[in-house]
C-alpha cells in the first residue's frame, strides 16, 4: 500500500521548478562573467572560483531538496515552531561567537566553508506565522492576534539588526503582505507606507519644508467643511504625531545609523553628490547598466564587468552584469522570469486546501518580492543599497540553499494539496 506522503513526479509544479532552474542557470553564468579573465583562461568549473564554488552549493542544495520531496509533508506543520527556535537559537549564537564580514557579524565560519542564518530565518518565520495563524482557535479581529504575529517576526529582525545586517532585517517587513492578506487591517498597513514615506521627503526635502505642509494641510482641513472638537482633536493629534516622525529623522540617521547605513542614505539621495565616495557604488552600477544599451555588450563583453568597477557585483549588484552584456532585452527576460515565478507562487498558495500552506505560500512570495524588487531597485538608484541578494541568482551557498529549501518547501506541501492538514 503506498504511503501518503509518496508523490510522482507528475505531482510537482514543474513549471515553478523550471522557472528556478532558469533564474539559478542564468545566474551561475552571469558569476562566470564577473570573475572571467580571458589572460588567465578560467574554467567555469574551477572550485577556486566563485562559480565552481556555486556549483557546490547547487549540488549540496540539491541533495537537500530531494530530502524535502522524500518527507512526509505534515512534518513542516508539525515541526514549524521547532524549526523556528532553532534558528533564533543560532541568530543569538551567531551574535556571540560568529565572524563578522563587512560589518556584520551574522556568519559561522567553518573553515572554507561560511554560513549565515540569517537566510534561513526567512522561510523559518514563514512557517511559524503560518502555523499561528491558522490554528482553527485564533480569531483574526483580534488586536492581541496580530501583536503576537508581530512579535513572531520582530525576534528574528531584531537580532538580525543587533548583527549590523540591517538589510536582512528589512526584507521581514514584507510579512506585511502576508498580514493584509490574512485579514490585518489595511490602515495599519497604510500607517506603515506613510511613514516610510516621510522618512523619505524629510531627507529630501528637509524637516522645515515639510513641518510648514503638514501644519498648513492641517489648517486647511480644520478650516474646511463642518468644524466639530473631535475632528479638531484627530486632526492635532495625527498632526502631531506626523511631525514628531519628520523631526525623529535627524536623529535616527545621525544618532542610531552605522556610519556605512548612513553613506548609504546620503547615496540613495544625492549620489552624485560624491560620486568617487558613498555615490561610487549606485554611479557605477548605472553605468554598467546604462552602457549595455538594447541588445548589451554580449556574454564575456562587459568592460564595467572585466575591470571591478562595481563592487559586490557578483552578489548584491549581480543585475549590472545582465544589463552591460545583455542590455534591456536580457534585462527584461530576467525580470520577466521574476515575474512569472512571483504569480505562480501565488497562484500554488491560491489553490491549497490548508490555511497553513496557503499563508506559508504568501510568505514565500512576499519575501522573494521583496528581494526581486529592492535588489533591482538599488542597482538602477531606486532604493537605498542595503546589501540583500537576488534570489537563485547572486553569488551566496547560503542564499541558494535557504531559498531552495523555502521554494521546495511549498512545493511538498502544494503536492498534497488535496489532503487535508488537520491540527
Amino acid at each position: 500500500m503506498r504511503r501518503t506522503d509518496d508523490i510522482k513526479a507528475s505531482k510537482l509544479d514543474w513549471i515553478t521548478i523550471l522557472v528556478v532552474a532558469a533564474l539559478a542557470l542564468a545566474g551561475w553564468l552571469n558569476i562566470y562573467a564577473v570573475v572571467y579573465d580571458s589572460q588567465l583562461d578560467q574554467n567555469i568549473f574551477d572550485l577556486s572560483s566563485n562559480s565552481g564554488k556555486q556549483i557546490l552549493w547547487f549540488g549540496i542544495s540539491a541533495v537537500v531538496v530531494t530530502l524535502i520531496i522524500l518527507m512526509d509533508f505534515r512534518f513542516f506543520d508539525s515541526f514549524a515552531y521547532p524549526i523556528y527556535g532553532v534558528v533564533v537559537l543560532l541568530l543569538i549564537t551567531v551574535l556571540l561567537v560568529g565572524t563578522a564580514v563587512s560589518g556584520s557579524k551574522s556568519w559561522f565560519e567553518f573553515g572554507f566553508v561560511r554560513f549565515q542564518p540569517a537566510e534561513f530565518a526567512k522561510f523559518t518565520t514563514a512557517l511559524a506565522v503560518a502555523k499561528f495563524l491558522s490554528k482553527p482557535q485564533i480569531k483574526k479581529d483580534r488586536i492581541k492576534t496580530w501583536v503576537l504575529a508581530v512579535l513572531i517576526v520582530s525576534i528574528p529582525a531584531i537580532l538580525i539588526i543587533l548583527q549590523g545586517d540591517t538589510g536582512s532585517a528589512l526584507v521581514f517587513s514584507a510579512f506585511a503582505i502576508v498580514f493584509y492578506r490574512e485579514g490585518f487591517s489595511p490602515l495599519l498597513v497604510l500607517v506603515g507606507i506613510i511613514a516610510v514615506a516621510l522618512f523619505v521627503l524629510t531627507l529630501l526635502l528637509g524637516q522645515l519644508y515639510l513641518i510648514l505642509a503638514i501644519v498648513i494641510t492641517a489648517l486647511i482641513i480644520i478650516g474646511t467643511g463642518k468644524r466639530t472638537a473631535k475632528k479638531l482633536r484627530t486632526v492635532l493629534a495625527i498632526a502631531t504625531v506626523t511631525i514628531g516622525v519628520v523631526v525623529s529623522v535627524d536623529y535616527v540617521v545621525n544618532n542610531v545609523l552605522q556610519p556605512h547605513q548612513q553613506n548609504r542614505v546620503k547615496a540613495f539621495i544625492n549620489p552624485e553628490a560624491d560620486p568617487l565616495g558613498y555615490g561610487y557604488n549606485v554611479t557605477q552600477s548605472k553605468i554598467a547598466i546604462g552602457s549595455g544599451g538594447v541588445l548589451g555588450k554580449g556574454f564575456l563583453e562587459g568592460t564595467q564587468t572585466k575591470f571591478d568597477f562595481v563592487p559586490e557585483q557578483s552578489t548584491d549588484f549581480i543585475f549590472c552584469t545582465i544589463g552591460e552584456e545583455h542590455g534591456w532585452i536580457g534585462s527584461f527576460i530576467l525580470i520577466a522570469l521574476f515575474v512569472t515565478l512571483l504569480l505562480r507562487i501565488v497562484y500554488i498558495a491560491e489553490r491549497q486546501k490548508s490555511n497553513f500552506s496557503r499563508i506559508y505560500g504568501y510568505g514565500v512570495a512576499s519575501i522573494i518580492f521583496f528581494h526581486f524588487a529592492v535588489n533591482i531597485g538599488m542597482t538602477i538608484g531606486l532604493f537605498p543599497v542595503i546589501g540583500i541578494p537576488l534570489p537563485f541568482f547572486s553569488y551566496g551557498g547560503s542564499s541558494l540553499l535557504a531559498f531552495s529549501i523555502m521554494i521546495f518547501i511549498l512545493l511538498k506541501m502544494d503536492a498534497h494539496r488535496m489532503q487535508v492538514l488537520v491540527h
